[in-house]
């Protein structure tokens, strides 16, 4: 199976809003450990092209889809037990695994996949080698991708238990504004009309994103996965009520990344807030104790609440309920963005 890429793609840059998602994407280019991500939304919503425009970040390798009925044999490849007999080797025909090593996996509609075929490109995912076995012939290849994944919610759910196994989760909004949807219409049209011309334009942008994800990627390693910061992301997932362990080190890895896309040495409390809710939203089981995460301290100590500070947030914990937010999780908006990452993702420009 040949990779998508041989088309103009619609640059990343140019997409108008979504910018949390474009954040989520350029996070797991960063540190592809980080899982992969899952986007919930209706059709129309350009999530096929932001995930298109992965690839490219993720050091321009392919671009590959898989197709909504696909069999397993088709995914993982096939062995010829006749040629392992006469020849006394195995011969492989490589699958879609083999053909997305090295780039993007893009699987719409995961959701609407056999349980048992999300659970495969899960494992591989993680693991980024591909084996198959039948009749006591195995074989086994490199298969390292960024695993997309799309879903309608309306249309049927996933499983805790493979919710669990994305990295990020995201929903987009499907009412973006007037002036942003018309934006998004002009954008579209001059794509359509001259892709080549309008790469080009957007090249520079691109360029930019690019080389922001390239020196990121070098630096993250070099970023400690100190205590303060396991300190706060560990009570931030109790709070949570989130079960396991893959919540924790998806959270740290990301604030890692984030704090890289930064250009910065050291997590600081705004890389954890950034990433929350990426890692947290498919993950949640119950409300927090607390109305916010406690962040790590500019210096890097731990946090601690005084007995004042207790009795504090109890009076501001009574107000709020009192006006009908108590059952609200204040820290933790949405799909939040960290302000660092605005002019690098600005889709102000026009064409």
């Amino acid at each position: 199976m040949k990779p998508e890429m041989t088309a103009p793609v619609f640059p990343l840059a140019a997409v108008v809003g979504a910018e949390p998602l474009k954040l989520a994407l350029c996070l797991n280019a960063i540190d592809p450990l980080i899982g992969g991500v899952l986007i919930e939304g209706p059709r129309g919503m350009a999530k096929s092209t932001l995930a298109r425009g992965l690839a490219d970040l993720f050091g321009g390798g392919p671009f590959v889809t898989l197709p909504l009925g696909a069999s397993e044999e088709r995914i993982v490849g096939t062995l010829d037990l006749e040629a392992a007999l006469g020849e006394g080797r195995a011969r492989f025909a490589p699958g879609i695994l083999a053909a997305a090593d090295g780039g993007v996996l893009y699987v719409d509609e995961v959701n609407l996949l056999p349980d048992h075929l999300v659970d495969l490109l899960l494992d591989v995912a993680a693991s980024g080698v591909n084996r198959v076995e039948r009749d006591g012939i195995s074989h086994e290849h490199p298969a390292r991708f960024l695993l997309v994944g799309t879903m309608n919610p309306e249309e049927g759910e996933l499983r805790p238990q493979l919710l669990d196994r994305f990295g990020f989760a995201l929903a987009l909004d499907s009412r973006p504004a007037p002036r942003e949807r018309a934006e998004i219409l002009r954008r579209r049209l001059a794509f359509d009309s001259d892709p080549a011309a309008f790469v080009a334009h957007w090249e520079p942008a691109q360029a930019e994103l690019r080389e922001c994800c390239a020196q990121a990627r070098g630096r993250v390693a070099g970023i400690p996965l100190d205590d303060a910061a396991l300190e706060a992301i560990t009570e931030g997932c109790h709070q949570a009520g989130v079960d396991g362990l893959r919540a924790d080190l998806v959270w740290l890895r990301a604030a890692r990344a984030h704090a890289a896309w930064r250009g910065a040495v050291a997590i600081a409390a705004e890389d954890i807030v950034a990433v929350a809710d990426f890692a947290l939203r498919h993950r949640r089981r119950e409300r927090p104790q607390s109305s916010s995460i406690i962040p790590p301290q500019q210096n890097g100590s731990s946090s601690s609440t005084s007995e004042q500070g207790a009795s504090d947030q109890e009076k501001r914990n009574d107000a709020s309920s009192a006006h009908g937010e108590g059952d609200t999780w204040g820290a933790l908006a949405p799909e939040p963005v960290a302000t660092g990452t605005r002019r690098r993702l600005d889709t102000t420009k026009k064409p």
